[in-house]
């Protein structure tokens, strides 16, 4: 094998950092020469300025490290044309144009909706939470913060101020704790400009954000839908019919009164509620060991009770969250707290063992196929 194949390999094990496939399959590596032990590469970035370009440098040079021949490695980047930015597109879209993948029949992905009746629950850090915690097991997550009006993930996330690489009318989300991430607030020319978008629009821009992006193999995606019955959460069951809700309450009992409606419309549009969890509930003091109930007690019992009876199934308590300053810390920092405290972690984790498998499924079912 010549030099020139052995460097064509090695290039074919770098991975692009935002769209996970080899640099050759996606066409950015224009050519290559090998001249007295240097190797001269020519590569093809998506657009000018692309974020990556020091990290593919990196990338691209350990790659033929082992290569004996190549004793310098000079490396030219410049930027692909419209026809090769198109043959991208179509390549990580599978051939196809423009369109949401999780509601095709052949997805994989589970998409669950995190809704609440009002808002200040700690929705978006349920959310967020949950997410860090699905990708530590070594799943595939994604976040749409599609709180239009309220969008926080960002900063919880620690991602404030990052912008998705845009390949024309397609972009990357951006990328943090193993999660990939989505958010109104990443195309605002400034996060403090508010949003007032009205009715079908509001349809639209989730439209936008769930089939313009490049989600790649998602195993979960989360949705951290606004407060309240309005158009975001009648859209979501629209746009991705199988996708499956999660109601999140505080304890007073009044919470639990607005919560169900949450529950009661993904219902009516005929998804699947598959659990309540209560946060900020009764936490311990640790110097006197007494219970203290700040928001009362029994609201999510009461709203999987309400919710198990309008639906007809049962709607189970996932999880009681206790009030816990160092939860609020983690996310004013970008730190999530599932990642760095032992008592959170097991929380999510066993909220995530209850919700990662679907409960119809057809393990132990017989087919009936003749043979």
């Amino acid at each position: 094998m010549s030099t020139v194949e052995l460097i064509n390999t090695a290039l074919g094990t770098v991975i692009d950092p935002e769209l996970h496939k080899p640099l050759p399959e996606l066409g950015m590596v224009e050519s290559v020469n090998f001249t007295d032990g240097v190797a001269k590469i020519n590569i093809l970035l998506t657009i000018i300025g692309c974020p990556m370009k020091d990290r593919l440098h990196s990338d691209i040079t350990k790659s033929l490290a082992n290569i004996s021949e190549v004793k310098t490695v000079e490396i030219n980047f410049g930027v692909m044309n419209e026809e090769q930015r198109n043959n991208v597109k179509k390549l990580i879209r599978g051939g196809r144009e423009k369109f949401i993948p999780f509601a095709q029949p052949d997805s994989l992905t589970r998409v669950l909706g995190i809704a609440s009746g009002k808002g200040g629950v700690g929705k978006s850090s349920v959310t967020v939470n949950l997410a860090v915690a699905a990708a530590a097991r070594g799943l595939k997550v994604g976040i749409l913060d599609a709180d239009v009006y309220g969008h926080s993930i960002p900063r919880l996330m620690g991602i404030l101020d990052k912008r998705p690489t845009a390949i024309d009318q397609t972009f990357i989300p951006v990328e943090n704790y193993g999660v990939k991430v989505v958010s109104m607030e990443m195309f605002k020319p400034e996060r403090s400009d508010p949003v007032a978008y009205r009715g079908p629009l509001l349809h639209r821009v989730l439209e936008q954000l769930l089939s313009d992006a490049y989600w790649g193999d998602l195993d979960l995606l989360l949705l951290d839908l606004p407060p309240g019955t309005g158009d975001i959460a009648i859209s979501l069951g629209q746009l991705i019919p199988t996708s499956e809700i999660i109601v999140v309450t505080t304890p007073q009992i009044a919470a639990a009164e607005i919560a169900e409606r949450a529950g009661r419309i993904a219902h009516q549009i005929k998804q699947p509620v598959i659990g309540v969890i209560e946060n900020m509930s009764e936490s311990i003091n640790p110097e006197s060991g007494e219970k203290i109930s700040i928001f009362g007690s029994g609201g999510g019992e009461e709203t999987a009770k309400r919710l198990s009876k309008l639906i007809g199934v049962d709607v189970p308590l996932l999880a009681k969250i206790p009030f816990d300053p160092i939860l609020r810390e983690g996310g004013d920092e970008g730190n999530p707290i599932a990642l760095n405290d032992k008592k959170f972690t097991t929380i999510f984790n066993e909220i995530l063992d209850q919700i990662i498998i679907r409960p119809k499924s057809l393990i132990g079912v017989r087919l009936n196929i003749n043979t």
